[in-house]
């Protein structure tokens, strides 16, 4: 019931619905009534105080259970004021983001944040620090990307990276709405570009530490969604939604430790590359289900098969920036992931693997995701 003293406050809960492709992102609705005192506090204080409720949805309608007992619970990992535009902006708006168990108190199979957790748990001295660079395409209800002739294809690609002009920037408009929602409310997005297919574009989180990486990816995709739902229009993060001579879809990550922004830190990059040499069989499963199609060696991308690296290049699976091996110390990019990967195994197998560790959790996921040609890619 509300009073005289208490605000009405609307609440946004969203989850991953447990996908290969996360890009699918579940939310509902709920009216909390708030003291003024709380209704002033960030949403992460409220969170904090325990203030939002565990809630529930029907897991047998997004095939996220089976049998009798269908309720999924969905608990509050993280809270965010949110800026989209609406209807009356007299009524605070929070955006709740939601873990899901089982009545029985364990995660679901398909909770990769939970999985996510149990790695990031170990080495805590390390800091990871992970930034994602996040490519897709703005399209139409139909799949087509937006600012295509209705009919046959665009101009080949060159004039379309980071370029100016309405002949050549297909949605600008959405790519900067969706980048000063993302700043009000308070995401650690760092900038965006056009990229090298007409209709694609970037945006980029971080740094982040930990499993705020997979949160804050996970709450600006579906700003995006939600943004350009408005409007009649998609967003498509699939790794290689156009075939032909066009460029796919990756999540770039980048990564440091304590250990690699220290003095001499570049040798620690160097040993973390040898160890991902050793585990790419492992890695590659949680890299996007359909990225043999993005990893062709071309379209600045490496190869599914191989293993490589370099100073400077985009066509390796990791690159070491110039800057940093001038400076002998900072961060990697792992430019294999594709776009519609899941930020929490994209980022917890990347530490898993460079750290050493043994992470069980990751072993019992890992069958969910390995698809045929991942097993058929190193032999």
């Amino acid at each position: 019931m509300s009073s005289s003293n208490k605000q009405t406050v609307r609440v946004t809960y969203i989850w991953l619905a447990g996908k290969d492709a996360h890009h699918d992102i579940r939310s509902k609705d709920r009216t909390m009534y708030l003291p003024q005192d709380d209704v002033k506090k960030h949403p992460k204080e409220l969170l904090a105080e325990g203030i939002f409720p565990v809630w529930n949805f029907d897991g047998s309608s997004t095939a996220q259970v089976k049998g009798l007992d269908t309720e999924v619970l969905l608990k509050p990992v993280n809270a965010f004021p949110c800026s989209l535009p609406r209807a009356s902006s007299k009524i605070p708006w929070i955006l709740v983001l939601a873990e899901c168990y089982l009545p029985s108190g364990e995660p679901t199979p398909d909770n990769s944040r939970a999985t996510a957790r149990q790695v990031f748990e170990q080495c805590p001295e390390e800091h990871p620090w992970f930034g994602l660079e996040q490519e897709y395409f703005i399209t139409a209800r139909n799949g087509r990307p937006f600012g295509w002739p209705e009919y046959g294809l665009p101009a080949p690609q060159g004039p379309y990276y980071c370029s100016t002009g309405s002949n050549v920037a297909y949605g600008r408009k959405y790519c900067d709405q969706h980048y000063e929602i993302c700043l009000e409310m308070g995401l650690n997005i760092s900038g965006t570009n056009g990229e090298v297919t007409p209709g694609q574009w970037e945006f980029q989180v971080g740094p982040c530490e930990g499993l705020e990486m997979g949160d804050q990816l996970t709450v600006a995709r579906w700003v995006l969604l939600r943004l350009l739902e408005d409007e009649g229009l998609d967003v498509d993060y699939r790794a290689k939604p156009i075939f032909g001579d066009w460029n796919g879809s990756g999540l770039h990550t980048n990564f440091s430790t304590e250990s690699t922004r220290a003095e001499n830190g570049l040798d620690v990059i160097y040993q973390y590359i040898e160890r991902l040499r050793r585990t790419v069989r492992q890695d590659i499963v949680f890299y996007g289900s359909e990225n043999n199609q993005r990893l062709t060696g071309k379209h600045e991308t490496s190869k599914a098969s191989e293993f490589s690296s370099g100073v400077g290049t985009r066509g390796t699976s990791i690159r070491i920036p110039n800057a940093v091996a001038t400076e002998r110390k900072g961060y990697m990019e792992d430019r294999r992931p594709a776009g519609d990967a899941d930020p929490y195994l994209v980022t917890s197998r990347l530490f898993a693997s460079c750290m050493g560790l043994t992470v069980p959790s990751l072993d019992v996921a890992s069958p969910t995701h390995e698809k045929d040609w991942m097993r058929n890619a190193f032999k």
